[in-house]
């Protein structure tokens, strides 16, 4: 009788623990099932944001960390000129872009009809003047030829930095952003202006000693390894209108991902690294 009330015992028992694991194992499916839920919802983001080299890449790979933290995968792409980045934003295979500044993005939507907006502007990359042959801009001969970008949105910043210069002097009334050689009314030194080349060919204009003097952007001095504050013989100042930006379709801007972009970007620590990477070369804003 014993030995029978022992057996049934064991079986109870075992009946028991069986029903035990099976619970623990449905529990442990179910916070499997769980956690495998929530890591779906706080997977990261893709962001796609096309950007020239320097520093605008540069300055963004310094964000992606940051940006990772808060749910966003960037993914940086870059690019050399100044046309298939909006080419790409408007094909959507970017969500931003990050390499123009505002008179340029201006320029573009109104030439090409880009539903585009300024997300936010980040910094300003101040344009110098650079000569091979000359260490200051009063040693200029009379007639001296000054080779600029072919790029219409620049124009009017080149001639702005020329009247400040005091080599020239442009209409009264106009907007200087958009002035053109036409509008120069005095020119002291009569000199000549070049804009056949692209903007990206200018170093290696002035490293071939071409013109008296180049003006070059800053993105592309210091991509091809100018100092833009020792090599310039002259150079704008912080006041510059030319706000490099976030560019993005028209609705965009509100979007979570890229308001996250552009208050990182205008981040302390984003600018601190843009002071202190960049030396005065690149300034950062915060509007």
């Amino acid at each position: 009788m014993k030995k029978w009330l022992l057996f049934l015992f064991t079986a109870l028992l075992a009946l028991v623990l069986a029903a035990c694991g099976t619970a623990n194992d449905k529990k442990e499916e179910a916070a499997g099932a769980n956690n495998a839920d929530k890591e779906k919802t706080t997977e990261a983001v893709k962001l796609v944001v096309g950007a020239s080299n320097v520093p605008h890449a540069e300055i963004l790979e310094k964000a992606a960390p940051i940006l990772k933290e808060k749910g966003i995968d960037l993914q940086i792409e870059k690019f050399q000129d100044y046309v298939i980045p909006n080419q790409a934003l408007e094909s959507k295979e970017l969500d931003a872009n990050y390499f123009q500044h505002i008179p340029y993005l201006e320029l573009q939507i109104k030439e090409n009809g880009y539903d585009f907006v300024n997300a936010g502007g980040i910094h300003i990359e101040p344009i110098g003047i650079y000569s091979k042959k000359y260490k200051k801009l009063s040693e200029l001969p009379d007639g001296a030829t000054v080779i600029m970008s072919n790029s219409v949105a620049d124009h009017g910043r080149v001639l702005s930095l020329l009247e400040v210069q005091g080599l020239i002097k442009l209409k009264e009334g106009i907007d200087k952003t958009a002035a053109t050689v036409d509008d120069i009314v005095e020119n002291k030194k009569n000199l000549k202006f070049d804009t056949e080349f692209a903007p990206e060919l200018l170093p290696q204009i002035y490293n071939n000693g071409e013109g008296d003097i180049v003006i070059i952007n800053s993105n592309f001095a210091i991509d091809n390894g100018l100092n833009p504050l020792k090599d310039a013989i002259a150079i704008e100042d912080e006041k510059s209108p030319y706000v490099n930006v976030v560019a993005v379709r028209k609705g965009d801007e509100n979007r979570k991902e890229i308001k996250t972009l552009v208050e990182v970007l205008h981040s302390k620590e984003i600018q601190d690294f843009i002071i202190k990477e960049y030396k005065g070369a690149v300034v950062p804003v915060s509007k």
